[in-house]
């Protein structure tokens, strides 16, 4: 996963954009990040189809130690070095339990939140046909419990691991409804307005791009690189060679 600071100037705060898969590298990399900024309270833009259960979980604590906030879209860059937040973006799999990680939660309506089972990484593209030793299943288990117990740490219902355990990898994945990002409590705030904290005083623009998020335009810090959402299954079939337990994403 890639992590960049938009700053926003000069009265907004500015948002941390959150893009691709988490690995075993992932938590320290985003350690390395946070000594470089004020992380504190700050708001993450995912797009992601996931990536390693552990380690998600690992960053998932670690940003709700941060107080920080979470929210689904792409930072893209506009003319004269200004950025702004599509809200046209895939938070899959892993992905939907680092969203859940945020003191307050948004997604846009055009955003997709999708879920299923967690699985072997190495063998999620093609899970049917795989055998699995009873030690394999036990660490598949043991995850689970573990993403359980995260789930309702972080204020989760048991509804999300409902929805997320119920989708084997070879199905298509399951596109979580603007009611069930309720009811699973994926979302808590109603727009995002709630998850950018501007400084005191600041009014949010009405440009039209600004306006399809309702967010603040936002000038770039440094070169500034977001691609939009490619194929997020060949993403975590990459990261499965690693052996790590992760989810397989499928659109």
């Amino acid at each position: 996963m890639r992590f960049t600071w938009v700053a926003c100037r000069p009265d907004c705060r500015g948002w941390i954009t959150a893009d691709g898969i988490v690995t075993a590298d992932t938590p320290h990399e985003f350690e390395a990040f946070a000594r470089e900024h004020d992380v504190v309270g700050a708001t993450v833009v995912l797009n992601s189809s996931g990536g390693s259960v552990n380690d998600t979980i690992a960053l998932g604590r670690r940003w709700r130690d941060l107080a920080m906030r979470t929210t689904v879209g792409v930072s893209l860059e506009a003319s004269g070095g200004q950025a702004y937040i599509a809200p046209q973006a895939y938070c899959e799999s892993m992905c939907a339990f680092l969203l859940l990680a945020g003191k307050l939660r948004y997604v846009p309506d055009a955003a997709h939140v999708k879920l299923h089972q967690i699985w072997i990484g190495d063998r999620a593209h093609d899970a049917a046909a795989g055998s699995y030793s009873a030690q394999e299943i036990t660490i598949i288990e043991r995850d689970i419990g573990r993403l359980a117990k995260y789930t309702f740490d972080m204020g989760g219902d048991g509804e999300l691991l409902s929805l997320s355990m119920s989708v084997p990898p070879w199905a298509e994945l399951h596109e979580v409804s603007p009611a069930e990002l309720r009811l699973t409590n994926l979302v808590t705030a109603r727009s995002a307005a709630e998850v950018f904290t501007p400084k005191s005083g600041l009014s949010f623009l009405t440009g039209s791009k600004a306006r399809s998020f309702g967010l603040p335009l936002a000038h770039v810090e440094g070169t500034f690189e977001s691609p939009l959402p490619q194929t997020h299954a060949e993403g975590n079939r990459a990261a499965g060679a690693s052996g790590a337990f992760e989810t397989a994403a499928k659109r």
